[in-house]
């Protein structure tokens, strides 16, 4: 579904040239849930914006569910964004004045999606993530794990196959964290694709593959046997 072929990303200043990945190699199938780990400033932040075509790469190939990346232009990767991607960040991200419901519509309707249809995926999507009862409440109303439950569900009304996490439950508590895992777990065996950049080891034990980023480059990769995954039979190798 991704597949990453010596992807090299260059930032340049007018003083420095820093070089964020270097000859990437990485490919996820679909109905995998990974867990990238490494250093800060090891280039995870810059591989997860690439994968989530928010940035360009400087040199490689990346091809997406089967279209090349490279060949298109920033409207035609915003619509493959749109149709394919949906993103879980560390902060929540809710609007304060807005009712839960309405957090999860305000990007469908950016997309033109009808009303009808919006409140069919919304509260779809609320009970997926099991807050059906709480439409109506206000972000404040709420604790840190259930706000980002409501992340997770605004990902999820775009009808992605494929969910980037970047450090969910970073602002989370053990508890909390582990709570929106479990979900993250359930989401995968239901067979969505996700990819969750994390700093806890706990929880990238708990994913069936584990890649580590050093200095830009995938320097290794874990299968945790113990991890349940029953829409990937056996994992392909990671290309290093």
């Amino acid at each position: 579904m991704l597949h990453m072929q010596d992807i090299s990303k260059m930032y340049q200043t007018e003083m420095v040239q820093t070089q964020a990945l270097r000859e990437f190699n990485l490919t996820v199938n679909e109905g995998e849930f990974i867990a990238v780990t490494g250093p800060s400033g090891s280039g995870k932040t810059t591989f997860l914006n690439i994968a989530g075509l928010l940035e360009p790469y400087s040199a490689g190939q990346y091809m997406l569910d089967g279209v090349d990346v490279g060949k298109l232009n920033d409207n035609q990767r915003s619509d493959l964004r749109n149709q394919k991607i949906g993103f879980i960040f560390q902060g929540f991200n809710l609007i304060p004045d807005l009712n839960l419901f309405e957090n999860i519509e305000v990007p469908l309707r950016y997309r033109g999606i009808k009303a009808k249809e919006r409140k069919r995926r919304v509260e779809q999507c609320l009970e997926q993530v099991g807050l059906a009862g709480r439409a109506k409440h206000l972000p404040q109303q709420l604790s840190g794990g259930q706000q980002q439950r409501v992340a997770i569900a605004r990902a999820l009304a775009g009808e992605p196959r494929f969910l980037l996490a970047d450090e969910p439950t970073g602002n989370l508590d053990s508890l909390m964290a582990r709570q929106v895992m479990t979900l993250l777990e359930e989401l995968n065996r239901a067979g969505t694709t996700i990819v969750m950049v994390t700093h806890d080891a706990e929880l990238a034990r708990r994913t069936p593959r584990n890649i580590q980023i050093v200095d830009g480059q995938v320097a290794d990769f874990t299968l945790y046997q113990g991890a349940q995954n029953p829409r990937v039979n056996e994992q392909k190798s990671v290309e290093v």
